[in-house]
């Protein structure tokens, strides 16, 4: 077996969505029409954003202020190769700018063409984005100089009461030598569990160690694709993304001769009829499909045969 570990690049993403409050949403609403708002605090100083309760009161912001478009710059970072997802495709300078008539800073993106350019104390301006939503986007980025004075735009549609932020993590993952070999058994059809020796537990995915000495799980053991449902979940509720219509069975299955269930699909079963001991055989998707995943394996499916006994897997629960 090929030692040489496994390496991919992955890409967790997801949409979150929250309720933004009448302080945020205030803000934000300002923002659609090209107005920039900030909080007073009971020191009298003007933060931006306004924050939701006063930091010395406990009690909300509630004495909103406009301030300016144009400010300065109190700090700043050059960006010289930006990532897929900032706020310019170009060379930028990420900046801490004290607006006019704010006390706080706002970090923003500054356009400046160069990092020569930049400099702290230097003027900029706002520029904005055409067609604005109610998002910090809404103010593409700053540009040095003092600029025109932005034109108000007329309020329009109801306050800005939620935001759907994307949230995005990419990285390259490196599977370790066990894992490696576990994948590379389910390109080819196999499932590979690991253990350290002979009395060892068998471990499917297979771990580096076993978890009860630390000794490492060095023994290789190819498992059959037949096994039983210990626990399970009956998904009812849809969600983004889903790709399988509910109700369905999300359960754990113990494969036999493993010591340690791991999680799949229940198809070809009514919810109604899944029950814990229940026998099942993994449903393979096409061999042309197949790839160093464990989703080779489509789902797993009741055989027919009669349910195992509960001594037999009540310490694989």
């Amino acid at each position: 077996m090929v030692n040489t570990p496994l390496s991919a690049p992955l890409n967790n993403a997801f949409d979150y969505t929250r309720s933004v409050g009448p302080t945020i949403g205030a803000f934000l609403t300002g923002l659609r029409r090209k107005q920039i708002i900030g909080g007073r605090g009971s020191d009298g100083r003007v933060y931006v954003p306004p924050p939701e309760y006063d930091s010395a009161t406990k009690e909300p912001i509630t004495d909103f202020v406009d301030v300016g478009s144009s400010g300065t710059v109190q700090s700043w970072s050059w960006v010289t190769n930006p990532y897929d997802g900032q706020p310019l495709g170009r060379p930028f300078a990420y900046a801490l700018i004290r607006l006019d008539g704010a006390d706080t800073s706002l970090l923003h993106a500054v356009d400046a063409g160069t990092s020569a350019t930049m400099s702290t104390g230097m003027r900029v301006h706002a520029v904005w984005a055409d067609e604005r939503v109610g998002d910090i986007h809404d103010v593409l980025f700053f540009q040095p100089g003092e600029g025109e004075p932005s034109d108000r735009a007329e309020p329009s549609g109801d306050p800005v009461t939620m935001i759907t932020t994307p949230v995005r993590l990419e990285y390259m993952h490196a599977a370790s030598a066990e894992e490696s070999n576990y994948l590379r058994g389910l390109a080819e059809g196999r499932i590979l569990g690991g253990r350290t020796d002979s009395s060892g537990k068998v471990y499917v995915p297979p771990r580096g160690a076993d978890p009860t000495d630390g000794r490492p799980t060095a023994e290789q053991v190819e498992l059959p694709d037949t096994g039983i449902v210990t626990t399970y979940c009956i998904v009812n509720v849809p969600f983004l993304g889903q790709k399988i219509k509910p109700p369905y069975i999300a359960a754990y299955v113990l494969l036999d001769g493993a010591d340690i269930a791991f999680l799949h699909l229940i198809l070809e079963c009514d919810p109604s009829e899944v029950r814990m001991g229940m026998r099942v055989q993994a449903k393979w998707k096409p061999r042309e499909e197949w790839g160093f995943t464990l989703e080779n394996i489509e789902y797993f499916k009741p055989t027919g045969e009669a349910d195992a006994d509960y001594d037999t897997y009540k310490h694989h629960l």
